[in-house]
């Protein structure tokens, strides 16, 4: 039996990606969503063209009334929720699954989004839903990393983890996500006590192998809630940089505008700076990565630590973000049953079956190494081939 995946947003950034693995997935029937017919159209026409599957569409309003009546009028087993800005967002359409009896993730990587989900979960359970959040890298992969290497560790002290994009720009909803936070008090975890760090700011340079220096800044991310009570760490931060220098600098200086009042609307702001990081998109190398450094204690009661790099080049990085939702869906359609309820997605899948959705290993590569003591490595693991 076959799964009818209906992903929201089917012709944007991220969606067209999701969208692209998910045409040739055995086991699925594709339903695309968006409200521009012709976009739509012309979206249906490549994939069809290149998968050779027929692949459906529906133009609408998701977030409309009404919309859980073509869910069921569709027979869709699962929505993949693709179309952001999430911040400020309602939960219309996990609601609308919930009332169709349908499975629902989305890419959102909005703290409050995504760690405020919870108020639909009496609804889900009650439905029989699983209501997935947050199934992107943060918190999905990020957890799965840490998930996959946490049996190393009796104790786990801090998680300092970050992503740095290549010079590709995301579309421009993604854009006015980020820039949200711009200058915003964001709340990080040190030595367990809460403190306050402003978003975009903290220029700092990361030397990361394969990718150089970068310089990364603070940025929301839900992980800041979710990994002290799931690993009981003490000390969270998150950082998060563009490509190009030029493209840090340019998002410190707007949280600063921001913070001072000589800015007072990012959304304008975040449409120049997109159409100017399109412009410079050729200055680019078309890496990134996503890093993790973890520090605790190891099963002899020593100091250990673990890093992990996630590295994709030719700018394949929006893979990253895009492929949880895919893994999902795959999962789903082999005949996995997620526990109803709506909570973060982490834990539904794993490093394994990331990449193997993403499945470009030419691209993409995963290198873990271990240290003791902070400073001796002990293991190093390359990419390895899916």
């Amino acid at each position: 039996m076959t799964l009818r995946v209906m992903v929201i947003g089917g012709y944007g950034n991220f969606g067209s990606i999701v969208c692209r693995h998910l045409a040739v997935a055995p086991g699925i029937e594709l339903v695309l969503s968006g409200r521009d017919p012709h976009k739509l159209q012309r979206k249906l026409d490549e994939l069809n063209a290149q998968s050779g599957s027929v692949c459906e569409g529906w133009c609408g309003d998701a977030m409309g009334a009404g919309f859980a009546g073509v869910l069921q009028s569709k027979n869709i087993g699962l929505v993949v929720h693709t179309g952001g800005p999430f911040q400020g967002q309602s939960y219309a359409v996990a609601l609308s699954c919930i009332e169709a009896g349908v499975n629902y993730c989305d890419l959102s990587d909005c703290r409050t989004f995504v760690n405020g989900v919870g108020v639909l979960d009496a609804q889900a359970r009650q439905a029989g839903v699983a209501i997935l959040t947050g199934c992107s890298s943060v918190p999905t992969l990020s957890s799965a990393i840490i998930d996959q290497y946490r049996y190393r560790f009796t104790r786990i002290d801090s998680i300092e983890h970050g992503i740095s994009s290549s010079a590709k720009m995301p579309g421009l909803s993604t854009v006015e996500g980020v820039l949200a936070y711009a200058g915003k008090p964001i709340k990080q975890l040190r030595n367990g006590q809460v403190h306050e760090v402003l978003g975009w700011q903290d220029l700092t340079l990361r030397k990361l192998p394969q990718l150089g220096t970068r310089v990364l800044a603070n940025v929301d991310v839900p992980d800041m809630d979710i990994f002290a009570s799931r690993y009981g760490a003490h000390t969270l931060s998150f950082k998060a940089g563009a490509g190009l220098k030029l493209g840090g600098v340019a998002n410190y200086v707007l949280a600063q505008a921001l913070r001072v009042g000589i800015v007072r609307n990012h959304v304008t702001w975040a449409a120049r700076l997109h159409r100017l990081g399109t412009w410079f998109e050729r200055f680019g190398d078309g890496k990134s990565a996503m890093y993790i450094d973890v520090r605790g204690l190891g099963a002899d009661g020593q100091p250990l630590s673990l890093a992990v790099q996630l590295t994709a080049l030719n700018d394949k990085g929006p893979e990253i973000p895009s492929c949880a939702a895919v893994a999902l869906a795959i999962k789903l359609a082999q005949g996995y049953v997620p526990e109803p309820g709506a909570r973060p997605c982490v834990g539904e899948i794993s490093v394994d079956d990331y990449m193997a959705a993403i499945n470009d290993p030419a691209n993409l590569s995963l290198a873990v190494r271990f240290s003791d003591g902070y400073s001796t490595p002990l293991h190093t693991t390359p990419a390895r081939p899916h």
